[in-house]
């Protein structure tokens, strides 16, 4: 259930970041590309509500794809055309999008003006999010997204984030929010998710993982801590579970992300809240 990698894109982005500073042109000059119309391009650092009024300057049912690099910080947002095309959830996810560049933008004016005090130089801020369509069911959108921030340091970090839009209710929702409690599918889901996990650790790290060696990052690590996405192999119901682990959580930064996909199984479908249960299936 691979969602992408980004390892060159963080490497460039990373250095991209480190350059910058003080002397560099003013932010008033800075510019923003985005692959939307052109009438989406917004003026640097807009408030809340004139983002609101470019996004929505673009077709209803678009999905987006705003990109801002400045002196100040580098930002982008997008999102698919199929959540685009659902009005609550384009409203949703603009809203993000708008809390996110307010957040990018004052947090970066702030470390900006504390580099200049104590007389150090400033590293231009990062935030990118990029959702993607993980499966479209008839009654559910599932969504995931890829995140990498950058604030200055030696290198970035990525993360990740999820989201189901519920049809039916015209709602979002949280993969968890489908099972009976988070404790009933950790135990559904430990044993495989681990015995996956250090499968793909053997392959990178080149040796067998030795748990309770007492080594670092040889221990599983809790599935239900990461982030939970739901994955269809048939196009009619959630027939597989994907758990995306971020840098740190698995093993060192150097590995990377781990995308580990399991199937449905009996076990999984016992544990699912009753009204949910038609909505998926054993997966192979």
């Amino acid at each position: 259930m691979r969602i992408g990698r980004w390892a060159a894109a963080v490497l460039l982005l990373t250095s991209g970041c480190q350059g910058g500073g003080e002397n560099a042109a003013p932010e008033d000059n800075a510019s923003e590309a985005s692959t939307v119309p052109e009438a989406e391009v917004v003026a640097p650092e807009p408030s809340a509500s004139e983002t609101a009024a470019a996004v929505g300057a673009a077709a209803p049912d678009a999905g987006r794809s705003v990109e801002v690099s400045n002196d100040l910080y580098e930002f982008t947002f997008a999102y698919p055309d199929a959540a685009g095309a659902i009005p609550p959830l384009k409203e949703l996810l603009d809203t993000r999008l708008y809390e996110a560049r307010d957040r990018l933008a004052s947090t970066a004016r702030d470390e900006r003006k504390v580099a200049k005090k104590e007389g150090f130089p400033y590293r231009p801020h990062s935030y990118i999010a990029k959702w993607s369509v993980v499966t479209d069911l008839t009654n559910w959108l599932s969504l995931s997204a890829e995140i990498y921030t950058y604030t200055g340091g030696a290198h970035g970090m990525s993360a990740f984030d999820t989201l189901l839009w519920d049809r039916r209710a015209e709602t979002a929702r949280k993969p968890r929010e489908l099972f009976t409690s988070t404790d009933a599918l950790r135990k559904a889901i430990r044993e495989p998710f681990c015995d996956a996990l250090d499968k793909e650790r053997e392959q990178r790290r080149g040796e067998p993982v030795q748990r309770d060696s007492g080594q670092i990052f040889t221990e599983c690590i809790d599935p239900i801590a990461q982030t939970l996405i739901l994955g269809s192999s048939n196009g009619k119901t959630f027939d597989r579970l994907g758990i995306l682990v971020g840098p740190y959580e698995a093993g060192a930064y150097a590995e990377g992300t781990y995308d580990i996909t399991l199937p449905v199984t009996g076990k999984v479908m016992a544990v699912l809240k009753p009204q949910y249960r038609t909505s998926f299936s054993v997966g192979q």
